[in-house]
């Protein structure tokens, strides 16, 4: 038995088999839990149903929800109580967005639209999902909601921009919501991960770079992997990790101790 055995988890923002949310859901299947999925459209449906199909997981359901409109939030969340018997133990919430102009060039240049776009897309889906999901783990004794950030919310990273201060009012968000939600059994953590070459941050300019200056300077000397972050995933959603909440737990293979 794994340590999320019957555990039902949500896990948001899965895409393709790069994405974080995706090892994210496969560390939790190996651990025992129930999985459903919250995709953004169909196109992403079907990539998650064809990674399914064949797996022990095979079944899960994969629900439609565009996160930044509240009554796809409500009804999805609905759906997904439904399948859980009206309980929910875990959240991921594994999106982020920003437009490739505003990951280029100066953050000053920075457009309004722009700025809102990342800021509703990257923190304000984590509030509105926690919202929803608030009920079904009162009912389930208490829970547990994770999601991604990264060392740029605190750090000037180059190319990184709009999306540095998103992560930066995520990381924010995390704290908040920790308190709010504290006092109905419910722990929200973050992961701040590494870099790592999936398909959402290829539109940060000088990846490469990136990931070759952390592999050479981070005390592991080298870079992580997506299931790292998904087994700190699986940890924290886990009763294992009972005692923390508001807590950002980085896996980077030590980067963020590392003086620039």
């Amino acid at each position: 038995m794994g340590f999320l055995q019957d555990k039902r988890v949500l896990v948001c923002g899965a895409r393709n088999k790069w994405s974080i949310g995706w090892h994210a859901a496969v560390s939790c299947i190996r651990e025992g839990a129930r999985v459903a999925f919250s995709v953004y459209g169909e196109r992403e449906r079907e990539d998650v149903q064809k990674l399914l199909a064949g797996t022990p997981a095979e079944e899960s359901p994969v629900l439609l929800c565009d996160a930044t409109k509240m009554d796809q939030v409500d009804r999805m969340m609905a759906q997904a109580g439904e399948a859980f018997g009206g309980r929910l133990d875990g959240l991921v919430h594994a999106m982020a967005y920003a437009k490739r102009e505003d990951l280029q060039g100066e953050y000053v240049a920075t457009s309004q639209e722009g700025f809102a776009l990342a800021m509703d897309t990257s923190v304000y889906t984590l509030v509105a999902l926690a919202r929803a999901a608030r009920p079904l783990m009162r009912a389930a004794g208490g829970g547990a909601i994770l999601t991604y950030t990264y060392l740029g919310g605190e750090r000037v990273v180059a190319g990184y921009n709009v999306m540095g201060v998103a992560k930066a009012a995520l990381d924010a968000s995390v704290r908040y919501l920790a308190m709010d939600l504290g006092k109905d059994g419910i722990r929200v953590n973050a992961v701040s991960a590494g870099p790592i070459k999936t398909l959402a941050a290829s539109g940060i300019a000088g990846l490469s770079d990136m990931l070759r200056h952390v592999a050479e300077r981070a005390p592991l000397r080298r870079g992580v992997d997506q299931d790292e972050v998904a087994d700190a995933t699986a940890f924290l959603l886990s009763d294992l990790a009972r005692g923390i909440t508001g807590e950002i737990l980085c896996v980077d293979a030590g980067y963020n101790i590392v003086g620039l």
